[in-house]
């Protein structure tokens, strides 16, 4: 297993297989910082180049890789530059999230991180990053790629566009509508829809700026 990333969130990333006792062949990539060691925690390798990741899925015999970085962009990215190595998208998912038994559809690679709770009838798409204590009751979708900072609170009805980011505690009333490519500030409590490309915030949330839309 290759966990995509090798500093702060990939760390936490790194808890979820701790917990569940798989840690042999786990493995780090990062091809873009200069200040890594060899080995993460003295014990685990990280890759620094493309060669040398499809070098490790080989010898392992394990194409499997997670996402343990955040910026939805930087998300999608690095998951296509690994598709193209050879590797398969996988989720990481903590023993301690609490997902509700009906109705869920949670796409693949997604990292949802201790603590969370999904009740039922919610449906999120690839690579979404969830992180601790944020909540997604009934009825709700994510797209592709959102990114959760920890404590938001998404209630009933509600939509998020692909590639939004909603920051900490950042609370969704129901049966609102995010568009996509939106930053939703740290606090904010959202009461209205909110078209694409664009960052609101405050209490009540409040349009701040346009944003440029996305050239992936």
């Amino acid at each position: 297993m290759v966990i995509v990333g090798a500093k702060g969130l990939a760390k936490e990333v790194l808890g979820i297989f701790a917990q569940r006792n798989e840690l042999d062949n786990l493995f780090f990539f990062d091809n873009v910082s200069h200040d890594l060691p060899a080995k993460l925690f003295n014990q685990f390798p990280v890759l620094r180049s493309v060669e040398a990741l499809k070098d490790t899925f080989l010898k392992i015999n394990d194409n499997r890789f997670t996402l343990g970085l955040g910026n939805p962009v930087y998300r999608e990215q690095l998951t296509q530059l690994l598709a193209s190595a050879g590797g398969r998208l996988v989720s990481a998912i903590a023993m301690t999230a609490d997902i509700g038994t009906y109705g869920n559809k949670i796409g693949e690679g997604c990292t949802i991180l201790a603590g969370s709770v999904i009740t039922n009838g919610v449906t999120i798409g690839k690579g979404v990053l969830i992180n601790p204590l944020c909540s997604l009751s009934h009825d709700s979708t994510i797209g592709d790629f959102v990114e959760m900072s920890p404590g938001v609170r998404i209630t009933g009805h509600c939509k998020v566009g692909h590639y939004s980011v909603l920051g900490t505690n950042a609370v969704l009333l129901p049966k609102i509508t995010i568009g996509e490519n939106v930053i939703v500030g740290a606090g904010a409590v959202v009461t209205r829809d909110v078209p694409d490309n664009c960052m609101v915030a405050g209490v009540p949330a409040v349009l701040k700026k346009k944003l440029d839309p996305l050239h992936r």
